[in-house]
């Protein structure tokens, strides 16, 4: 269920391991498990701390695709992935998507 993958997803995060939480959130879609937020922000934080900004990126506009409302840990950790690359650029486009979608900045 989503809690069991959730819980899941968020050890991959803490592990490193950014290319398993993507498997397991394709899982999820597969088996029809509901992903929420929680699922997308994990994956998304382990994406940043492996440096797969690409794939953070991606996992924002999959979660527009499936009807998943990001909030203000979603951007954060979609902006951490920005870091390692340098990718201002990236963080700004994400700052004014806050804006526009009203989720709260820290």
């Amino acid at each position: 269920d989503t809690i069991t993958f959730n819980a899941a997803v968020t050890a991959c995060d803490k592990g490193g391991e950014w290319w398993q939480a993507l498997k397991l959130l394709s899982d999820m879609a597969e088996a029809s498990v509901v992903r929420d937020s929680i699922s997308f922000n994990a994956a998304i934080s382990a994406c940043a701390k492996g440096g797969a900004l690409w794939r953070a990126l991606r996992l924002l506009q999959e979660m527009t695709d499936v009807s998943v409302e990001g909030n203000t840990i979603t951007f954060n950790a979609a902006l951490s992935a920005c870091e390692p690359e340098g990718d201002w650029l990236w963080a700004f486009r994400l700052l004014r998507v806050m804006a526009d979608s009203s989720v709260e900045r820290d």
